[in-house]
């Protein structure tokens, strides 16, 4: 922001330190700033934004390290990502919050990591003792990432990923509000994702198919607000799974966060 030049007459305070300035640079509103003082703002707005840039780039690396385990492209994890933060937007409008919820989403699988290549990789089903292996997957993640301080919130999304609303999911059997509010936004999406996408044993359902049964287990499988979000959402969400998030430029409601 360019500097305001006052003369002596109109000289001004400082907003932070209070003292008495003749060259001022706006601040916000009618407030103003001195030199130094505005130097040190832009110098943290530059810092923030430098590590927030490097936040960034520590999550997507961790995400292609389980795409390299997985031999997958990653457009899953990003996918559910986008459009759980389409839900979370209906009720919050925090952007760090939102990030949060971005990042666990994204990173939902990474625990995955510590999954044997021979029960990950299986091409056929897996025996009781194998996914009872698989199932702890979501611990494993947490442990990952709850030592990381920017993404302990995300951390948390990713250890309860797989639990249920009534109670039946795992790895703690959580039930209800117990079970982080961006973890419930997300189980609604990841089933949306996984209905709608080809598999080696059935073709994509439609969209429309899709919505009536997660509709259908409203109250059991998922939080019941989560699911009115997600019919309110209908119509992007509907575009979205089409274009199949990352093929195409983002919608403006992903713009600030991805």
């Amino acid at each position: 922001m360019e500097p305001v030049i006052t003369t002596r007459e109109q000289a001004k305070t400082c907003h932070f330190c209070g003292a008495p300035i003749e060259v001022a640079h706006a601040h916000e509103g009618n407030s103003y700033c001195c030199e130094g003082c505005y130097l040190r703002k832009r110098e943290f707005q530059v810092t923030r934004e430098f590590a927030q840039h490097t936040m960034d780039v520590l999550v997507e690396t961790l995400v292609a390290a389980l795409d390299a385990r997985e031999h997958e492209t990653g457009l899953h994890s990003k996918r559910v990502a986008c459009h759980t933060l389409v839900l979370a937007r209906r009720f919050t409008d925090d952007e760090a919050q939102l990030r949060q919820i971005y990042h666990g989403a994204l990173l939902h699988d990474i625990g995955k990591i510590g999954i044997p290549d021979a029960i990950l990789l299986k091409h056929g089903p897996l025996t009781d003792d194998e996914w009872a292996v698989m199932r702890t997957h979501p611990g494993k993640g947490h442990a990952i990432l709850q030592g990381v301080p920017f993404l302990r919130e995300a951390a948390k999304i990713v250890l309860t990923h797989e639990e249920r609303y009534d109670g039946t999911g795992y790895p703690r059997g959580l039930q209800g509000e117990a079970i982080p509010w961006g973890a419930r936004l997300f189980a609604v999406i990841d089933a949306l994702d996984a209905m709608t996408t080809d598999r080696p044993y059935r073709p994509a359902q439609s969209f429309d198919a899709a919505r009536a049964e997660i509709l259908r287990v409203a109250g059991s499988q998922f939080d019941p607000q989560a699911c009115q979000a997600f019919d309110a959402e209908r119509k992007a969400l509907r575009e979205m799974v089409a274009l199949k998030c990352g093929e195409a430029a983002l919608p403006p409601v992903l713009a600030n966060i991805v």
